[in-house]
Order: structure tokens, then sequence, then C-alpha cells
């Protein structure tokens, strides 16, 4: 691994001639949010960002995404990767690409996702300033973000960039970058290690012992009672997560009755006719039709169905949800700290 340095001028020239050459996407100012979205000079770009509205995997993974297009005689698939370079994602983000790159792999590869993702290279950067509901600090003792080409540390004097990758190698001819001196390092690893101490909420069990104490709480039906009581279904927390990745598929007709375009849309399993299926007769079942178990089976798949495969829980600690949430009952901690301190 290289460690290479710029200074602040020299970085804010690095992203121009970068987006000159090539699709840049990072955190940029939306009101008094953030969102990623294609840079336009590296004055939009904002890595003392706290949390993005939605996650990065949106690149990769469109809230709506053409699958196919088809005519009378033919169907023509629509993947068509733009090379990117996806700057100052936060390392519990690169954790979810992580997440959502093995579920896209695993068994029947999803090319309509991994184009894009292998025509992407990532810049990953340090936490500046920690989202008020964010816990990814208790996530530690999972395993670490792993798919990025390139992390970046704002430290005093300017920007030290671990080279991780051929790809992150690639991008350094952007820019006058000088190899980072002992002391830089050293305060590179002094910033990272302060910000794992500024989340104000915390988790303080492993994925393992949730996993098992969530498993045997599904039976439990008052405790689920108490913790869903008061949601209505809106699917605000699955849209916001860096780990959900349900979609829906549909298929729609052009005028002419003889061509079309299969697409897919984010789906959510809180809404309620996510689980819902027609039968023979037009008569339809729904067989999660409580919200109570629509509930239950979100944290069953984040704290427990997924957690042997992913190597922890199959969320980041980003707290996304739970400032999403209308009313405030989605926040991991709350309902997985409520089960685990259940009789």
């Amino acid at each position: 691994m290289r460690s290479v340095f710029i200074d602040e001028r020299g970085f804010e020239s690095f992203v121009n001639t970068l987006r000159e050459s090539v699709r840049v996407i990072g955190p940029v100012a939306k009101r008094s949010k953030f969102v990623f979205a294609e840079i336009e000079s590296a004055d939009d770009l904002r890595l003392d960002y706290d949390v993005t509205i939605l996650p990065p995997k949106k690149v990769f993974f469109p809230t709506r995404q053409e699958l196919v297009r088809f005519d009378a005689d033919a169907v023509t698939d629509c993947v068509d990767p733009i090379e990117t370079v996806l700057l100052g994602v936060h390392p519990y983000d690169v954790r979810g690409i992580d997440m959502t790159d093995f579920l896209f792999r695993e068994r029947n590869e999803d090319w309509n996702y991994l184009a894009q993702r292998e025509a992407t290279t990532i810049v990953a950067s340090n936490v500046r300033k920690v989202a008020p509901r964010a816990f990814w600090a208790s996530m530690a003792g999972t395993a670490g973000p792993q798919g990025h080409d390139v992390f970046l540390t704002w430290i005093e004097s300017g920007y030290l960039l671990e080279v991780r990758s051929p790809k992150g190698e690639s991008l350094l001819g952007h820019g006058e970058f000088r190899d980072a001196s002992a002391e830089e390092i050293e305060a590179a690893e002094r910033v990272n290690a302060e910000a794992f101490t500024q989340c104000q909420e915390h988790l303080p069990y492993t994925g393992a012992a949730i996993a098992e104490k969530v498993r045997d709480a599904f039976g439990n039906e008052e405790l689920w009672d108490q913790l869903s009581k008061d949601c209505f279904g809106c699917g605000s927390c699955n849209i916001v997560c860096p780990t959900c990745y349900c979609f829906d598929v549909r298929d729609m007709w052009n005028i002419d009755q003889a061509t079309g375009q299969r697409t897919r849309y984010w789906d959510a399993c809180m809404t309620r006719e996510f689980a819902a299926v027609t039968q023979a007769g037009g008569l339809k079942e729904n067989f999660r039709e409580h919200h109570q178990s629509r509930f239950r089976h979100r944290f069953m798949r984040k704290a427990a169905y997924q957690t042997e495969k992913l190597g922890g829980m199959a969320c980041t600690g980003c707290g996304r949800c739970s400032a999403a949430c209308t009313i405030d009952i989605a926040d991991p901690v709350r309902v997985i700290t409520t089960i685990m301190e259940a009789q």
C-alpha cells in the first residue's frame, strides 16, 4: 500500500483535472442535506458532510433501471457502463457496497449491477463530521471495508491518500502528489481513530450474539407488537438503507403494442403491498399483511439471516433509517438493545 500527499489547492486542481476525463460523482450539498451527484467543479465537493440522504449504491443500482428493451423480434440488454470515479465515500458506505457486491454476485451474477460496479473507481474518505444517529463505530468488530481503491484522509495541511489498487494508482496521474512523510501518515491515523470516538449511539454486542438472540425472539409476538406498534409501513427505512437490495420488475408496452422495456425499481419490504401475491380467480394473498410481521422480517434480515454469509450484520451503522423514520421507531440500536435485554 502506497501513501501519497497533496495540499488543498493541489487537491482542487486534481479533482478538476480528473472530471475533465471521467465522470466524477461525490457528496454535494442539497439544501441542509447532502447527496451523491455528478461533480461539475471541485467547489461542489463537500468532503465535510455527515451522511448523504441516499447511499452511494444508487450509482450501480439506480432507483429506476432499464433491464431490457424488446420488440416482436428481439430482446436487447441495457447494460451500458460509464467510466466513473466515486469520490468521498465514507467507510461505512464502502462496507455497504461490499455487501451488495457479494449479494449481486451470489449464485446468478447480476450484470445490470456489476457492469457499472466494475467500471467505477472508489475513493473512500475519512469521516470529518459524524451524523447524529450514526453507530458505525460499534460495527468495527465486523469485516472492515474492502471494495475501495483509494482512501483519502484530510489532515490539517492537506490530504493523505492511501493507494490500495491499480485502479487507484492510475488516478495519481491527474495530480501532483508526493510520497507522504511518516508524520503525515501518523496524523492521518490519529484523525481516523478520533472519528470512532464521536458516534453518539452504540451497540455493544457482537454480530453472532445479536443473530442468536434475534432468531430466538422470532416467536415473541408481544415483543414485536411492542417494537412495531406505531409503524405505518412507509418503507423509508428500506429506501435509505445501504444494504437493502429488493426490487420490483415491470414490463411497459409502448403505444404501438409491439415494443417496450422491462424496468426494475427499488422496492421496500416494509410496505403493505410488498408481500401481496395474486391467485387464480382474481384472489390475492398477503403473507405479511400486518406491519408487525414486516417489521420483524426487516430485523431478521438485517440482524440474523445474513450474518454468517456477510461476516456480520447486514447493517453498516450509518443511521439513515433512524433519521428517515417519521415516528422514530426504526433505530437498530433501540430495537436490538430491547431484544438483547428482553428476558
